[in-house]
């Protein structure tokens, strides 16, 4: 666990595959490889690579028939599973394992389910993965042979290098065991390779010695074979860790896993985004106008939403407030274990929100950078906390009373509630991207504000003049920035 920073000339000193050969390679493997592929997303993030895919908010039966019958390829199902405690995540991913066996069953398609989380590795490993497997062998009678941890995500700087995982910061990359991430309070750890990762999540049942590796010489050899003879040697679940600074590496390494599934192995994914685009087969697309997100008969103003605490969020947070005139409003978490003064709070930051909107300025509502905690010692109490003042959160998009022009809103859990819980999405469809690994959806029909752009902007990704980049480009003045 002593793994050093390296500076980004690292990422040089691999020579490229044949770019152009793996894709038509992968296109025509794609073709044949008739499986649909299912996506649980711990928060609605995870669709920072793609464009054009569903996303739905419950996994009923008829959910889950729907996204089954359509046309797509891939679907994803937001669980916000990391905003669970883990009592519901285990049942929660239970229920959904079983819906998506019947659904498979009924509709005859076979799948590959992915459960995507954080590029920095945060999230309910090894439980969900642990509970899919265990309900999907009992549903569809085939052992599934293993398990693939794939945090690659280029667009927000994470790579993985001799099977260590890397967040690119102020210039160098950092072992993600050395950064804020890692110490989270709910989901932290130590380990920056993801061999003793695996291991240490595992509390020891797992051997890092045990976990295969698919290297990044072979991958960018365009090694298709050597990968699918890897993952023929796994078996009872194993687990197997993917090098990839690039998504050529992915490529190849997709190619290897059709051939190795075609041939009747069978695998879960633990992955950051970038797989769900290549398995998905979704193609680039320039990043959205922002013409393309603005409703030009709607005269209120922008609502911006802050609920994360990473200090990349902070940076971004003060750059706004240095560079954008716009009204800002600090509710005051601090008053959280008091009941009418935490009630009144809402209140106020509610009338404050609305009047900046109606006269058609944008307000960007964030919650005191102080970080609470429970002092339990229990990072279950610790969460509960965080529910709370997630769910005041909400209110202030929940109990509006006029439409706004768009809604951003900073942070996973966040945005997920704010979804769910205030815009009542059930299907929403992902529009692109407004800045590299920030998504945006078109909320549903059957949402709270039907038709809107909502951006979803994960709390760790970007420069620190990203949110700002953002707002302009929302309100229109993109042309402005240099």
């Amino acid at each position: 666990m002593n793994e050093r920073r390296l500076p980004m000339s690292a990422l040089d000193g691999y020579p490229p595959a044949d770019s152009a050969g793996i894709q038509s390679a992968l296109r025509a493997a794609l073709a044949r490889f008739e499986r649909k592929i299912v996506v649980l997303d711990d928060d609605p993030t995870g669709v920072q690579t793609v464009h054009d895919v569903c996303v739905y908010t419950d996994w009923k039966e008829d959910t889950l028939l729907e996204a089954f019958r359509a046309p797509e390829r891939m679907f994803f199902i937001l669980t916000n599973s990391r905003g669970f405690s883990r009592e519901r995540t285990e049942a929660e991913h239970a229920a959904m394992a079983r819906a998506i066996a019947r659904a498979a069953r009924e509709t005859a398609q076979d799948f590959v389910v992915i459960s995507r989380s954080d590029s920095t590795l945060r999230g309910h490993y090894p439980l969900e993965t642990q509970v899919l497997r265990s309900v999907l062998e009992e549903q569809i009678g085939q052992k599934y042979d293993g398990e693939i941890l794939i945090p690659f995500f280029k667009e927000g700087g994470r790579y993985t290098l001799d099977d260590v995982h890397y967040v690119a910061m102020n210039g160098e990359l950092t072992p993600a065991g050395q950064t804020e991430f890692a110490r989270d309070r709910t989901f932290g750890y130590r380990a920056s390779n993801l061999k003793e990762y695996i291991e240490e999540k595992h509390g020891g049942a797992i051997r890092a010695g045990d976990v295969a590796s698919v290297p990044l010489e072979l991958l960018r050899r365009g090694d298709a074979e050597g990968v699918a003879r890897i993952l023929a040697s796994v078996h009872d679940f194993g687990k197997v860790v993917v090098n990839a600074i690039d998504y050529s590496d992915v490529e190849v390494f997709a190619l290897g896993f059709i051939e190795a599934v075609t041939s009747g192995k069978r695998f879960l994914f633990r992955s950051a985004a970038a797989v769900t685009k290549v398995l998905g087969g979704v193609g680039d697309r320039p990043l959205l106008s922002g013409r393309e997100l603005r409703d030009p008969d709607n005269r209120n103003g922008g609502l911006i939403i802050v609920g994360s605490h990473v200090q990349k969020t902070t940076l971004q947070l003060d750059f706004l407030k240095r560079r954008c005139p716009i009204e800002f409003i600090e509710f005051d978490v601090r008053t959280v274990n008091d009941e009418s003064a935490f009630a009144n709070e809402r209140a106020r930051v509610l009338c404050q929100e609305e009047k900046a909107l109606r006269e058609g300025r944008t307000a960007a509502v964030y919650t005191s950078r102080t970080r609470l905690d429970a002092n339990t010692g229990n990072a279950e109490d610790d969460l509960r906390l965080s529910l709370r003042i997630s769910d005041a959160v909400t209110g202030f998009v929940r109990d509006l009373t006029l439409r706004p022009r768009f809604i951003l809103a900073k942070g996973g859990i966040t945005s997920s509630e704010i979804g769910t819980a205030a815009l009542k999405v059930k299907k929403a469809r992902v529009m692109g991207q407004i800045l590299p690994g920030i998504p945006v959806w078109q909320t549903g029909a059957e949402s709270k504000f039907p038709g809107l752009p909502y951006v979803i902007f994960p709390g760790n990704v970007g420069g620190e003049d990203a949110l700002y980049e953002a707002v302009m480009k929302l309100n229109g003045k993109e042309e402005t920035l240099s």
